[in-house]
């Protein structure tokens, strides 16, 4: 069974596919897909991330999406709104898709994969080479959250 996570941006969306193997979780896919700057025009944007978003899942066949949460600091609201627009992708192309999605808090991954719901970009990434056995430290950052979302899905719900 394959899990994908989703760390959701407008320039560029991480996403990270693991299989699930008898009690155990491997590497499939980790990836940026790109939106592009904001010169492209939001529109333009929100449909590179949906294409990109719609290939991952034909060509994986995810059985569950994770998708984390939006955090803005409430003086930066119309962060919060834009990244409500990447999110909002995913989870068409999912109903799309009749896969279903299940939302994280990023203090509730860090806690899962780290040990700790504060741990540092560092710590998740080094805590995400370490449970799928990797060579190197996945980046950048938005593929290591990414994954560290499909291995807090896992934990958390299908363990």
């Amino acid at each position: 069974m394959n899990l994908l996570g989703v760390d959701p941006g407008l320039n560029r969306m991480g996403y990270g596919v693991i299989h699930i193997n008898g009690a155990g979780i491997g590497l499939v896919e980790g990836g940026i897909i790109k939106g592009g700057s904001a010169s492209i025009g939001l529109s333009q944007r929100l449909l590179r991330l949906y294409n990109g978003i719609r290939e991952v899942l034909t060509e994986h066949h995810p059985q569950a999406v994770a998708l984390e949460n939006i955090y803005s600091h409430y003086s930066y609201p119309n962060t919060a709104m834009l990244m409500g627009h990447a999110r909002g992708i995913v989870c068409l192309a999912c109903a799309e898709n009749d896969i279903p999605v299940f939302d994280y808090e990023s203090t509730r991954i860090k806690l899962a994969i780290a040990g700790n719901g504060r741990a540092s970009k560092l710590q998740v990434q080094k805590s995400v080479q370490a449970r799928l056995n990797l060579k190197t430290i996945p980046t950048p950052n938005d593929i290591s959250d990414a994954l560290a979302l499909a291995i807090c899905h896992w934990q958390t719900s299908l363990k």
